[in-house]
């Protein structure tokens, strides 16, 4: 499952625990792998990064609300 080593002082993990943690590495490594896709060329879309990144509109440092 990961390459965490086991500590033996740690109770075992419950079935239902290690269903989640399988079920969390292959949201991981799906989200991983949609990253890795190449997203399409943006023309004549901003320079730099993208304004909007974190929900409002920030040009040369001023952010704005939508």
């Amino acid at each position: 499952m990961s390459d965490r080593p086991s500590r033996p002082d740690r109770k075992p993990l419950s079935p239902a625990a290690q269903r989640a943690l399988a079920e969390a590495e292959a949201r991981r490594q799906a989200a991983a792998a949609a990253r890795d896709e190449a997203a399409p060329k943006e023309l004549q879309g901003p320079k730099g990064p993208e304004p909007t990144r974190y929900g409002d509109w920030e040009r040369n440092g001023i952010a704005s609300d939508f």
